[in-house]
């Protein structure tokens, strides 16, 4: 039995569900039990993960237990978008904006929660998010980047073709020392490994494209990719060609 199933156990067995999770959280701390979220994710009934997911910041400040309700709500929120919640997903997007990085990252691993039980729903959402503002696009970047997820040609080449679509929003945004955009960063940072690493025939003309980019940003976004363990597994030769 793994943790999450005995954490499923427990969750069904508690009387002050909130209490139970608040004791259990792991924050503050430097990881929340993510165990239990994705169990608490999985068994709350659909009221109590909705009102979760409601916690604001100011009621629920980053790295409290507290916050942990937060983070198990929006999770959760994969689950109702798959029972028929419509409003599932716009909850999720909202918090894919959180002045929170857990709930944000909920948010994320939500997307991917759908995605698991069905990959078209997931990508029917990403437009917006890729559409969005520099967290939506995070938000978008982090879901769909997911090795698991991106286990067919379409899929991958629908990942590559959303990351090439954010880079070109990234190189130009003026605004360099806005937190955002350092989140961003950050995102596609890893983000593009994960891709080109699922389908390298499709993705490395368009990471090469970036590579040789005249933007400073862009570029040290690209040689993080190329440091990433994944990429180099199956590609070293071409790693070590572009390495600066």
């Amino acid at each position: 039995m793994s943790k999450i199933e005995k954490y499923q156990i427990a969750i069904r067995n508690q009387k002050d569900i909130r209490e139970y999770l608040l004791e259990n959280s792991n924050l503050p701390g430097p990881r929340g039990n993510l165990e239990l979220a994705h169990a608490a994710a999985m068994e709350l009934p659909s009221r109590l993960l909705i009102e979760l997911a409601d916690i604001t910041a100011e009621e629920a400040p980053v790295n409290t237990a507290v916050e942990f309700l937060s983070f198990c709500g929006v999770l959760g929120q994969g689950r109702l978008f798959i029972e028929g919640d419509p409003q599932s997903s716009e909850r999720i997007i909202h918090a894919a904006s959180d002045v929170r990085w857990r709930t944000r990252e909920a948010a994320a691993m939500a997307l991917q929660f759908i995605g698991r039980q069905d990959i078209q729903t997931m990508i029917s959402l990403l437009p917006r998010l890729a559409n969005g503002n520099m967290l939506e696009k995070r938000c978008a970047v982090a879901g769909i980047c997911e090795p698991i997820l991106l286990n067919t040609p379409e899929i991958s080449r629908f990942a590559l073709d959303m990351l090439d679509q954010i880079t070109y929003f990234f190189a130009e945004v003026e605004n360099r020392k806005d937190e955002n955009f350092t989140v961003l960063k950050k995102g596609l940072s890893y983000g593009w490994s994960v891709a080109v690493s699922s389908d390298p025939i499709y993705g490395k003309p368009l990471m090469e494209k970036w590579l040789v980019s005249k933007d400073k940003d862009v570029r040290r976004v690209m040689q993080e990719n190329l440091k990433k363990n994944r990429l180099i597994r199956i590609e070293k030769e071409w790693v070590e060609h572009w390495k600066e």
